[in-house]
């Protein structure tokens, strides 16, 4: 399944895109975005594997949001305007798709996403643990623990494992991956928040707290759910 997001301030230009994902089996609609700030909210509460993005965009252009990201994820340009292709393109772009998009052009160009995905290896992280090093896939990851100088994570088996790694550590590591820090000792895995309020979120049977500090990073996190991108 490819978690996909739309990044269009033309309602029926990004009404148009949900129809033709729609239509795609392996293609889920994780969220909708008018505009980069919204964007950027929805790139870091949880994991995006391909996003539609226009260019031309009050505040910030589409291209402007792409070359200011560290994790860029897979883009395919949506435009009415031929000019930005060559720059387009350079930022190592899926695709470019000319509005107004028919579902033929549109499944070539996320065919292409598809072929790709085939040949790329498990989205996972080395963990060295009591004398081994240790491969876990980060969709297994309910969430981390500080622990002194190590880190506890609890995978959804319930299984726990401790690393000589720390919080910020992987909050370097897994930024725009859908891991969300929401407090000093605790970084939390979106996918698997089945509730919150401003003191707590709860991942299933765990309930963690939420810190002062990363107030303002747990209300864009709230933002998002609330708009459903994250329960869609």
């Amino acid at each position: 399944m490819i978690h996909c997001i739309i990044v269009d301030d033309e309602p029926l230009a990004a009404a148009l895109l949900e129809k033709h994902i729609s239509r795609i089996d392996h293609l889920k609609l994780a969220g909708k975005a008018e505009n980069a700030m919204d964007a950027y909210q929805l790139l870091q509460t949880r994991p995006v594997d391909l996003m539609f993005l226009d260019i031309q965009m009050p505040h910030l252009t589409g291209i402007e949001f792409l070359k200011s990201l560290n994790q860029k994820p897979p883009t395919i340009f949506t435009t009415a305007y031929r000019d930005f292709a060559i720059e387009g393109f350079e930022l190592e772009a899926v695709d470019y798709l000319l509005k107004p998009i028919t579902f033929e052009r549109f499944f070539k160009s996320v065919e292409r996403v598809l072929r790709n995905r085939k040949d790329t290896t498990e989205d996972f992280i080395i963990f060295k643990t009591e004398g081994m090093n240790r491969k876990v896939l980060m969709e297994e990851i309910v969430y981390f623990e500080s622990q002194g100088n190590d880190i506890k994570m609890i995978l959804v088996s319930g299984e726990s494992i401790v690393s000589k790694r720390t919080l910020t550590d992987m909050d370097s590591v897994l930024s725009g991956k859908g891991f969300v820090r929401i407090h000093r000792s605790f970084m939390i895995n979106s996918s698997f928040v089945t509730g919150f309020n401003h003191h707590e979120v709860l991942l299933g049977s765990y309930q963690i707290p939420v810190g002062r500090s990363y107030k303002s990073e747990f209300e864009a996190f709230i933002t998002v759910i609330s708009k459903g991108s994250i329960h869609q």
